[in-house]
């Protein structure tokens, strides 16, 4: 074949087929120079595809082999100086020679080209190749929104495999090289195959691409729908609410809380899935006003939030001294914990549970540690509690269903390290809807409150930052609970204690309660100590704080009276203050007398003086106990009465008195129920007495259990037992030896106010209490045949004639 000279347009981005007509935009002085050579011809040009299409210049080796002849069928030059051409391709060429070449219309490439023959197939592969390709160009049109819907209408015409092939190759989305490469095949076979190839490949690209664009269409559908839904909605609830929106911007803010909130992560999960369900209900239902004030709750807790702790162990000290005097032994585990605490920087709450009598100070001890350790204080009486779900919460099954106590306190403290004070949590009661003080173990464990869950939150609370404190009057408690507990004794005031208790807080608070001034009320020393004495009998302050209150109102009213400017109460006027005096200080008993024996008894309110009573009857040798005793006193009593009968010969007694006389024992205030394990040498003493006719010394009391050997045994409650001796002006106490390591623990002025002996046998109690030592007498077998009844005759008085 011929070369054949034509001017050159190298083109950038572009293929340009066989029978394909395309516009095309010039703007290169040589390209433009080309086309005007071309139109001053016989408007052929050479198009050929350019290797880089950055290249303004390019040369031999950044040109393509291939490309097509094309005529020019339009061209229209632009007011920019660029050209709008309209080119139609002829067939393909190759490039065999490159110049560059100055003419009239200015310096223009010229190719030396070689038209390219086409190899023409036949026959059954090509025409199935055909079908194939015109089915798959359908399909491909279909997926590719570029191309017009008709692109392929007109494909299942053409008849030749080539014209086929160059038509289908000029409309599919393929890389210049890709489709340079089509150009360049001169088997329309093969071309066939690589435009099917293609096609395939950028069906698969084009089917993703359509499943994305459904799933991203119909997410936009579904957010228009829910914001037109929602814009809706306002405009209903705008009516119906008279116009202001508010359930919406409610469930906006509970969005915008949630996402402020350092919840966990299983409560962000449960609160967004709540929050979910409440944009589905209707505002008015019943369970959408549930779901709202669950999420009240859950938001409303304390999630992250602590309270700055105190380190400062002397800042702490000087706190607890100034608001309360005496209880040392509480406060040193305090400063004890605040030691470790300060130390450690983590330390597990420790469950501390103050055991004593009503009004020593325990519930506002509670508020001092709270002072004293920087942390938010929350009390919660459990007195009358029965009910497991106070404790737990109720399920949210149930209509006005609450979270439990613990949580909705945690809520009103606002840290998550507060100080809890669980008062009065012997008084907890028990029924059939469960029992609260099991659901207290697991508030209680330091093992296992990390992960405490109320049963209407559902969640697992971590209340291991809490410091749990708990009060008692007692230790009635169920041996789990106590066993998590460490127990600290509040025992009760000696006078003096009351005394200093009473000038440093007491007088204050009821002057500042009156609106008294400290000039116009004044309450002396020895008067202060007479109330102690005569008005009051307690191991708290409770019944003084009341004596002094009703002090500073007489005071008042006789100063609003204009009787008086200024009241001085003292010892002299106490009486016309305070009234008549209710209970008698100093001697717990006038005289010496026979079968009165003085004991002590511990209570829930403190210590008492307990007087045990007895005396012998015409009978037979039997006991009798009056005085509303318990099953341990009568055992007791039983015992006393035994060991007095087996030993009588040792005490002064001859066992004949026992087949003559019965003795009475009785405790007075019958009403008053009375039992515990710690009267038995009283008994023994009183018992003695009655029997020998020897007194019993008036200013000496004793405590302590007795066995069948007239063993002593130790007692509990020994404190309160002194208090209550010094409180009755007794002056010396009987304790049983085995308590003497107690005494360490009692104040000083305690001991120095008593005589405290300790001992370890009933003789050594009858030694001591009785007015003259018991003096042993013989008593031989035949005494105590002599002295025996007279055997029965079996025949009843009623069949004897």
């Amino acid at each position: 074949m011929s070369v054949n000279l034509l001017p050159l347009l190298p083109l950038r981005d572009i293929v340009v087929f066989p029978g394909m007509v395309v516009p095309l935009f010039v703007g290169r002085e040589k390209s433009v120079a080309a086309l005007e050579a071309a139109m001053a011809g016989d408007k052929d040009i050479f198009l050929l595809a350019q290797l880089d299409p950055a290249c303004d210049d390019p040369d031999r080796d950044d040109l393509y082999e291939t490309g097509v002849i094309a005529s020019v069928l339009q061209l229209l030059k632009l007011p920019d100086g660029t050209v709008r051409v309209l080119v139609e391709g002829q067939e393909r060429a190759r490039l065999e020679t490159l110049r560059t070449e100055h003419g009239e219309e200015g310096e223009m490439l010229v190719a030396g080209i070689e038209a390219i023959d086409s190899v023409e197939v036949e026959g059954t592969e090509t025409a199935a190749m055909m079908r194939s390709v015109v089915d798959q160009f359908t399909e491909y049109a279909k997926l590719n929104k570029k191309l017009s819907q008709d692109a392929g209408e007109n494909l299942a015409d053409i008849e030749d495999a080539a014209k086929l092939a160059d038509t289908v190759a000029a409309q599919i989305s393929a890389k210049v090289a890709d489709k340079q490469a089509v150009l360049s095949e001169p088997d329309t076979l093969k071309r066939l195959e690589m435009v099917y190839s293609f096609m395939e490949g950028e069906l698969g690209v084009l089917q993703v691409e359509r499943k994305i664009r459904g799933r991203v269409k119909r997410q936009m559908e579904k957010t228009q729908r829910e914001y037109y839904l929602n814009e809706q909605l306002k405009a209903i609830q705008s009516e119906l609410g008279g116009g202001d929106g508010d359930e919406v911007n409610e469930l906006q803010e509970l969005a915008e809380k949630i996402e402020k909130t350092k919840l966990s992560k299983e409560a962000r999960e449960k609160a967004t899935a709540e929050l979910k369900k409440l944009r589905a209900m209707q505002p008015m239902s019943a369970e959408a006003t549930v779901i709202r004030n669950y999420l009240d709750v859950l938001l409303g807790l304390p999630w992250g939030k602590k309270s700055k702790l105190k380190r400062d162990i002397s800042e702490a000290q000087e706190v607890l001294d100034a608001d309360h005097y005496a209880l040392d032994k509480v406060k040193d585990r305090i400063i004890e914990y605040l030691a470790v605490q300060a130390r450690t920087n983590k330390l597990k709450g420790p469950i501390l549970c103050l055991v004593g009598p009503p009004g020593v100070g325990k519930t506002s001890l509670g508020k001092s540690i709270a002072k004293a350790t920087g942390r938010e204080f929350v009390r919660q009486s459990l007195g009358g509690v029965r009910d497991e779900a106070e404790i737990r919460g109720h399920r949210r099954t149930y209509i006005g269903s609450l979270p439990g106590k613990i949580v909705t306190n945690l809520r009103k403290a606002g840290k998550s390290n507060p100080l809890f004070l669980l008062d009065e949590i012997d008084k907890l009661g028990q029924d059939f809807r469960g029992d609260p003080a099991s659901a207290l173990l697991e508030v209680l464990d330091p093992e296992q409150n990390a992960k405490f869950q109320d049963h209407y939150l559902e969640l697992d609370i971590d209340l291991s930052d809490v410091m749990f404190v708990c009060t008692a009057n007692s230790l009635n408690l169920p041996q789990p609970l106590l066993d998590r507990m460490e127990i600290i004794r509040l025992e009760g005031y000696t006078e003096d204690e009351k005394v200093e208790i009473a000038e440093r807080h007491l007088v204050h608070k009821q002057v500042e309660a009156h609106g008294l001034t400290e000039n116009e009320f004044t309450l002396t020393q020895d008067g202060l100590r007479d109330l102690i004495r005569y008005y009051t009998r307690e191991a708290g302050v409770r019944t003084l704080e009341r004596e002094i209150a009703r002090l500073a109102r007489k005071s008042l009213r006789q100063i609003l009276e204009g009787k008086a400017t200024q009241v001085v109460v003292s010892s002299e006027n106490l009486d016309q203050y305070a009234g008549v005096r209710k209970f008698r200080h100093g001697i717990g008993e006038e005289e010496h007398q026979v079968g009165a024996v003085t004991g002590l008894a511990w209570t829930e309110v403190g210590g008492e003086l307990l007087t045990i009573e007895s005396v012998t009857v015409p009978g037979k040798g039997a006991i009798k106990a009056t005085g509303k005793l318990g099953e341990v006193m009568n055992e007791s009593i039983q015992t006393a009465f035994s060991f007095v009968r087996a030993r009588s010969p040792a005490y002064g007694i001859k066992p004949s008195v026992f087949y003559k006389k019965d003795i009475h024992i009785h405790m007075p205030e019958g009403a008053v129920p009375k039992d515990g394990p710690s009267a038995g040498i009283g008994m023994v003493t009183s018992i003695v007495s009655t029997l020998t006719g020897n007194p019993v010394r008036k200013d000496i009391a004793m405590t302590g259990e007795v066995t069948l050997r007239g063993r002593v045994l130790p007692i509990g409650g020994l404190k309160e037992k002194l208090l209550a001796a010094l409180r009755g002006g007794i002056t010396t106490v009987l304790i049983p030896e085995e308590n003497r390591k107690d005494l360490a623990e009692i104040p000083e002025n305690v001991k120095q106010g008593l005589e405290i002996i300790p001992v370890a046998h009933v003789d050594e109690v009858l030694a001591k209490a009785l007015m003259e030592p018991p003096t042993a007498i013989e008593w031989t077998e035949a005494d105590e045949l002599a002295a025996a009844p007279p055997p029965h005759s079996g025949v009843s008085g009623a069949t004897a004639h």
